[in-house]
């Protein structure tokens, strides 16, 4: 019997989204889902490294990864973020109730097989580099996200 697939697309570079993405992505996996979720846009910064990484960018890459918060944990909320005081405190609620943070939903999801594909489109729109981003991903355009979803049972835009 075929496993039932769960793709999402997390296009969303907010804290708050980015962790319901990885809950759905590791509920699925734990199911026996066979789960991809694809970063595209400002959901790639939840994939950044958190230190900088020396590359050979022109001036308005540059400017974009400047302004980009650099992974998961420095995304900021959708709503209430106060100047980021509001992740603060939703990162103390979730320590509080021993919720996993983002970065050990991240870490879940790569230990269940949840498959991390960055797009190389938006990659390449925003100037970065594979180098940038954590290990363990894949790398590929809409056409292999789209294969992905084709066969999905679960499909979700975050």
């Amino acid at each position: 019997m075929a496993k039932n697939k769960t793709t999402i697309v997390l296009f969303s570079g907010d804290l708050d989204k980015a962790i319901a993405a990885f809950i759905i992505a590791n509920g699925a996996a734990a199911y026996d889902h066979e789960v991809t979720i694809f970063f595209t846009f400002w959901g790639l910064n939840a994939l950044r490294r958190d230190e900088p990484i020396k590359t050979n960018k022109g001036l308005l890459e540059k400017a974009f990864g400047w302004m980009m918060p650099r992974g998961a944990k420095k995304l900021g909320l959708a709503k209430m973020n106060f100047g980021g005081l509001g992740p603060q405190m939703i990162k103390y609620v979730m320590k509080k109730h021993k919720a996993l943070s983002l970065p050990e939903l991240i870490e879940l999801a790569q230990e269940q097989g949840v498959k991390l594909v960055a797009c190389t489109m938006t990659m390449d729109l925003l100037g970065l580099k594979q180098e940038e981003l954590i290990d363990g991903l894949e790398y590929a355009g809409v056409a292999a996200y789209l294969g992905d979803a084709a066969n999905g049972k679960v499909n979700l835009f975050i």
